[in-house]
């Protein structure tokens, strides 16, 4: 087995590929707003919104870059989004119109 995974190191290597692990981050809503108003991601990435309020939430984009709409959600519930294309996608809450970011998708 080890010398397997020696040979395909080396393959990758010459092949030039690259590997990339796809991160996760989170994202809470508590007191009506976002803990954060901007986020930086990469293709790939992972954002689970997690509401920490005693009420729910309704996040949403209708970004071109990426659509999406994750329903109702309770206190303690998250849900995640997984960004795929480059650019700025802004997220609201359909519950709580003062509850907006942006998540900035890089390649």
């Amino acid at each position: 087995m080890r010398g397997t995974r020696f040979v395909l190191t080396i393959a990758l290597m010459i092949c030039g590929a690259q590997t990339t692990i796809a991160a996760e981050h989170i994202v809470a809503q508590k007191n009506k707003a976002f803990s954060q108003p901007e986020l930086t991601v990469k293709v790939g990435d992972t954002v689970q919104f997690r509401n920490d309020d005693d009420f729910f939430h309704n996040v949403f984009s209708l970004s071109d870059i990426q659509f999406f709409d994750l329903g109702s959600y309770a206190t303690g519930e998250a849900k995640p989004v997984t960004f795929e294309t480059p650019g700025t996608v802004d997220v609201e809450c359909a519950i709580h119109p003062e509850m907006q970011m942006k998540v900035h998708v890089q390649p």
